[in-house]
């Protein structure tokens, strides 16, 4: 099962996309909407991959994405955002980012992104073992 915690303070945001995902496995979603919040959470839980909104309540979303990687610099993250993708490279540079996801991801973008993931997650196995 994959764990993952998406982080929108919009509650329907990244909705489609959160159901696009469980289309490739079985899933634990946890949602949160701050920041501050999913710090916390991701802090006393371990997840596979964490989802973050462009904007939050209380930071951007490559703001949180610093933050989380300081807190554990080993997890799996991306992040919406309507940067271009070289802008989004530069801002995002040394945060380890899996991938950028336009704004309103789709199916498509949930397609890539659990490629990518699952070859993370098989490495990460091969590697550990």
């Amino acid at each position: 099962m994959i764990s993952i915690l998406i982080v929108s303070s919009d509650e329907n945001s990244l909705l489609d996309f959160q159901s696009a995902l469980r289309r490739y496995g079985e899933m634990d979603i946890s949602r949160t909407e701050s920041g501050g919040k999913a710090l916390h959470i991701a802090s006393e839980k371990a997840f596979d991959l964490v989802v973050t909104d462009e904007f939050l309540s209380d930071m951007s979303g490559l703001a949180f994405a610093e933050k989380l990687v300081s807190l554990n610099p080993l997890i799996n993250c991306v992040s919406v955002s309507r940067l271009s993708p070289k802008a989004f490279h530069e801002k995002s540079e040394g945060l380890g980012l899996l991938m950028q996801l336009p704004p309103n991801p789709g199916g498509e973008d949930a397609k890539k992104l659990m490629e990518q993931l699952k070859n993370v997650l098989n490495l990460t196995v091969k590697v550990s073992s």
